[in-house]
């Protein structure tokens, strides 16, 4: 780990947890023309960071070769879009800690520059509030980036990471802050309450309430939305920053109106209505197996009907 001083906050704003774009057929391969072309389009909106290999991202289905040749590609794409030095984060996650000790290691070598951690799950029944707190520290002491624990109990066996955890985390220095997709606005106010954003931040978990988490110091988003509409989600953040808070507002109802349609949907849902909406292959959409495909039509009506009309607000900003 550097220095306590040489640990970069991590950059407030939107960030979008990219897609993976996988080819139909019956290996699943990445596919790359899709990808790259997805990757082009997230670094070309604005938006202050990308996450590769984040639960969009299919994380869990990736190998350790196929991230780090994603985080290269990113990098490699950002470039060429003139942007070099936008963020790029990484999941890194395993079920062991020298396994996501290494993942770290191998998101420095990649080019990433945050690495967005997980509580270990599957052991799920021994991992009580020491386990988990000395997990995150001892990842932190090992790892050549700075850290960003990824609270989302919902895919951890119920595993949740409190406001007395984050107490404790905030305060290792190469701990940055924390992505709360459990939807916790007071666990927001809390670490506000304790820590400068410099610090240790608080990132919304889902954009349909950025605004309230602003309210009470959030510094953010990390959101699947940015996925289909990123200039939308600047622009909520910028009205807020540019303390135009009631059209903020404004703005933040009709986007958590459209979210819904990323919630109930479902990854294999989002991937199909933004496969849709921006002209990509509809048979590079599919998560990768055992994932169901999204193919009920009543439901692809559905998804159209809750998350095509904010397509024409995107556009103005265009």
């Amino acid at each position: 780990m550097g220095s306590t001083s040489s640990v970069k906050p991590f950059p407030p704003g939107i960030h979008a947890p990219s897609l993976t774009w996988f080819r139909g057929d019956a290996n699943q391969e990445i596919d790359w023309d899709v990808q790259k072309k997805h990757l082009e389009f997230l670094f070309k909106s604005g938006l202050h960071g990308v996450v590769i290999a984040g639960t969009n991202g299919e994380a869990v289905t990736l190998s350790r070769e196929e991230k780090e040749t994603l985080v290269k590609t990113a990098r490699q794409i950002a470039t060429d879009a003139g942007r070099p030095d936008v963020t790029i984060t990484v999941g890194c996650g395993g079920q062991c800690t020298r396994d996501v000790i290494a993942e770290t290691q191998l998101a420095k070598a990649a080019g990433a520059d945050y690495a967005l951690v997980l509580v270990p799950s599957y052991f799920h029944f021994a991992m009580n509030e020491t386990a988990i707190v000395s997990f995150f520290q001892e990842v932190a002491d090992a790892s050549p980036v700075p850290l960003l624990i990824y609270n989302f109990p919902g895919v951890v066996a119920g595993l949740d990471v409190n406001s007395d955890m984050l107490s404790t985390l905030g305060a290792h220095p190469n701990i940055v802050g924390v992505k709360l997709t459990c939807g916790g606005i007071a666990k927001v106010a809390r670490v506000r309450a304790q820590f400068q954003p410099e610090e240790f931040c608080a990132l919304a978990g889902q954009s349909d309430w950025l605004v309230p988490a602003m309210a009470v110091g959030s510094t953010g988003t990390i959101t699947g939305v940015a996925n289909l509409y990123p200039k939308f989600c600047l622009e909520i953040f910028n009205l807020y920053q540019a303390g135009k808070v009631q059209e903020a507002e404004a703005a933040q109802i009709k986007l958590a109106e459209m979210e819904w349609g990323f919630g109930k949907g479902g990854i294999n849902g989002t991937k199909w209505i933004v496969a849709k909406l921006r002209g990509y292959p509809i048979e590079s959409c599919h998560c990768r197996r055992p994932y169901p495909q999204f193919l009920d039509e009543k439901k692809q009506a559905w998804i159209t009907s809750v998350v095509s009309p904010l397509a024409a607000e995107e556009n103005k900003l265009n």
